[in-house]
This record gives structure tokens, C-alpha cells and sequence, in this order.
């Protein structure tokens, strides 16, 4: 079972990163990974809550905070307990993959820290902030889920990496997003 598993996830390893591309996603999804690019977002969330909500605002920005430090270390420790090597790093895998970063980290592959870490934050905001942004909060996944397919896309990471990461970091998400809505709620500053 568990071979069958591994082999799937090689499969569907070498269609992302090395089938399903093309000139432009080549450029784009290097450049979607980094920091710089999401952390204006996660700036502008947090100049959101604090001017909407006051307060309220502040604690939403420790609990955001807390769900992205809790996914990330969640993830490191898995990286350690199961040592799987990166694609990039693989002696066999690596020759046949299309490694479109300049650095491939040392660090285990499984569970992808992106993936852990944009998943938790995505559904964190898409609990707590579902009244704010209403029908247009679903954006949140599509933003965590193309940062995960870029990890595979550029070759530093297997889907079952990004998926086993996704999953564990919505649930940390989830945990911490219905925690601070059932204690602290999000509710707009009254100004007279």
C-alpha cells in the first residue's frame, strides 16, 4: 500500500514539475514562493484587522501569528521524525527533476513548511474574517494551494510533502481560527 502510495505520488511528481509546465509558469511560480511576494498580503490583513476591529485586531493579529508558528514548527518536527529527502536532494530523483530554485534547503521534505504554514493561515483567516470578506474568503485556499503547487512545480518538494502540510496545517487553522471566534470575535470598533 504504502508503495503504491510513494510510487503515485513520484508519478504525479514528475507530471507537475517536469509534463505540466511552460515558459511563464516557469518564471511565476519561483518568484509565488518567496516571502516577498506574500508578505504584503499578510501585511495588509493585519493594517485590515487592526483599523476595523481596534482591539480585537490586535489579539487577531497574536492569534495569526500563533497559527503560523505553531504550523511552521509543527512542520519541522514531521521533517524529522520522517527524514524523506527532498526531490532536489534525492541522488536519483534530482537528475531527472527540474529544479528551478537557486537553493535547495537541507531540511527533510515532508511536510512542506509553505504548504503548512499558508494552509493554517488560510483557513485561521477564512474562520475569522468570513463576515468581512464574505463570499470572496474562499480566495484565501486559492492563494495557500497555489503557493503549495508551486513547491512542487519548481522541484523542492513531492505533492504528498504540500498535501500531508495542507492538511495538517488547516487543521491548525481550524483549531485556532474557532478558538478565537468562540473567546474573541471579531467585531467593528463603535467611534461616536
Amino acid at each position: 500500500m504504502l508503495e503504491n502510495l510513494l510510487r503515485g505520488d513520484l508519478w504525479l511528481f514528475f507530471h507537475i514539475n517536469g509534463m505540466w509546465h511552460n515558459a511563464v509558469l516557469d518564471v511565476i511560480m519561483p518568484i509565488l514562493r518567496e516571502p516577498f511576494m506574500w508578505a504584503p498580503l499578510y501585511l495588509f490583513l493585519a493594517l485590515f484587522a487592526t483599523i476595523n476591529f481596534g482591539w480585537r485586531g490586535l489579539f487577531w493579529i497574536v492569534f495569526f501569528l500563533l497559527t503560523f508558528a505553531l504550523s511552521d514548527q509543527a512542520s519541522l518536527f514531521l521533517k524529522e521524525y520522517f527524514g524523506r529527502i527532498r526531490p532536489c536532494r534525492d541522488p536519483i530523483v534530482s537528475h531527472y527533476a527540474r529544479v528551478l530554485v537557486v537553493y535547495c534547503p537541507m531540511s527533510g521534505s515532508f511536510t512542506s513548511n509553505h504548504a503548512a504554514n499558508h494552509f493554517a493561515l488560510a483557513t485561521f483567516c477564512f474562520i475569522t474574517l468570513k463576515s468581512a470578506f464574505g463570499r470572496y474568503t474562499w480566495l484565501f485556499y486559492l492563494w495557500a494551494a497555489s503557493i503549495a503547487y508551486a513547491q512542487v512545480y519548481v522541484g523542492v518538494h513531492y505533492p504528498l510533502d504540500v498535501f500531508g502540510g495542507a492538511v495538517m496545517g488547516a487543521l491548525i487553522g481550524l483549531l485556532s481560527g474557532s478558538f478565537f471566534k468562540r473567546r474573541i470575535r471579531l467585531e467593528p470598533e463603535i467611534t461616536s
